[in-house]
């Protein structure tokens, strides 16, 4: 069996790289099609968010799934890009790194923001996603069933998701107050009515702001948001008229280019009569053009300008990280040692019907030669049967339950299936 990851997170690349990288959600089942195409046997569960790209395949033999090298060229062609120009910036975990990782994603613990919650909802919509187009099966399914498991886990025995901070939460209370002392007098823009543009919304209406305008490509969500919020919805194509009108800009759209380029601030720049104008760019892809930055009285914020808050908030919690990390740590002993038991079933499955093939030829040769007995010595015969069976099979077969606890029993199992002639 073979469980490989290949990807990049905010630990290991720049937003610039990321951006490159990030698949939308209507990519995903595309990118996944391709995937299957190339590798049918294969399994796989595509992560991608504003912080990571990750992308897990498994298959039960080895040559069934990509090689690092070919995963790291499917991303890359995907995007249309070359496989050198970022292959420096992924990283590779296989089997019990992958699933250590895996664990660790879903409970926050390598999250920008130890303990948010976000990244479990994303975990679970990546893993539903490539479950709804069949691109699971029984190994991704037992991977990401645990990571949730695990998770759970992490948030009620540790004191890590107490008083939950975010990306947004951080992004409001370590930036937008360092622009804002009041948030109530400023016109607020939201762009985007995914749940990140709503958890920001949340902070900010918190923080007291009330002169709120949503704007999103599908009116729908943005009413839904209005209702849930208050404010106003405006149709997409007043796009420039609203930024005219702004102070505070939340934007988190899923578009793969940018939404609003230098050009398109310039032509409303004048109109705005150098008011400050404070930005948070949540997406990945970026929304605005990092140029805009640069422009007279606008603060624009990424997501990985929020790095050092998050870090001071990382300190903050890291004396529950040793308690998170055993949770991880003996999970995912549980999970291989129960993987790889798995992996000597089919084995253990075929000797115990070769050797119940013989023991029952056996007996019943014996029983033919005594001629007629009663029952109860019949049934003494047939335990005694049974019991010689066992004892025997029991040394090789504990044998390999001790060696899978420690990984895949790869020489005992060729040992086995050459000495009893088992065939794969």
């Amino acid at each position: 069996m073979k469980l490989q990851l290949v990807g990049c997170s905010h630990h290991t690349a720049r937003v610039e790289l990321r951006e490159r990288l990030a698949f939308s959600r209507e990519q995903v089942p595309e990118a996944l099609r391709r995937l299957r195409s190339a590798w049918p046997d294969a399994e796989a569960v595509l992560l991608s968010t504003c912080n990571r790209v990750e992308l897990y395949t498994a298959a039960s033999r080895v040559e069934q799934a990509p090689t690092g090298d070919e995963a790291i060229e499917f991303l890359a062609d995907f995007h249309g890009l070359r496989a050198t120009e970022i292959a420096g910036e992924l990283f590779q975990r296989n089997r019990d790194e992958a699933i250590r990782h895996l664990f660790r994603v879903a409970a926050s613990l390598d999250s920008m923001v130890m303990g948010e919650a976000q990244i479990l909802s994303q975990v679970k919509e990546a893993y539903q996603l490539a479950s709804d187009g069949e691109f699971t099966g029984p190994l991704t399914h037992a991977a990401f069933q645990c990571a949730m498991r695990v998770a759970r886990r992490v948030a009620t025995e540790t004191a890590i998701h107490q008083r939950r901070v975010s990306i947004p939460s951080v992004a409001v209370a370590d930036f937008a107050r360092q622009i804002f002392e009041r948030f109530d007098d400023k016109q607020t823009l939201v762009i985007g009515a995914g749940e990140m543009s709503r958890e920001t919304l949340r902070y900010l209406v918190d923080e007291g702001a009330r002169k709120i305008t949503i704007i999103n490509r599908n009116l729908e969500r943005a009413r839904e948001l209005s209702t849930e919020f208050g404010g106003e919805v405006a149709p997409w194509d007043e796009l420039a008229h609203h930024l005219t009108l702004a102070d505070l800009v939340v934007t988190a759209t899923g578009a793969t280019e940018p939404i609003f380029t230098l050009d398109q601030y310039r032509a409303i720049e004048a109109d705005r009569y150098q008011r400050t104008l404070f930005v948070l760019d949540l997406a990945v892809p970026r929304d605005f053009d990092p140029a805009i930055g640069d422009c007279l009285g606008v603060y624009l914020y990424s997501v990985d300008d929020l790095q050092k808050a998050c870090e001071t908030n990382r300190r903050q919690r890291e004396k529950e990280w040793p308690k998170a990390q055993r949770i991880i740590d003996l999970e995912t002993e549980r999970f291989l040692a129960d993987w790889n038991h798995r992996i000597t079933g089919p084995a253990i499955q075929q000797l115990r019907e070769s050797t119940e093939v013989v023991k029952q030829a056996e007996l019943q040769r014996l029983l033919n030669k005594l001629g007629s007995v009663d029952d109860q010595v019949e049934s003494e015969i047939r335990a005694s049967f049974d019991r010689l069976v066992n004892k025997l099979l029991h040394p090789p077969l504990e044998s390999l339950r001790h060696e899978a606890k420690h990984g895949t029993p790869h020489g005992l199992l060729d040992a086995l299936r050459r000495l009893f002639q088992l065939k794969d």
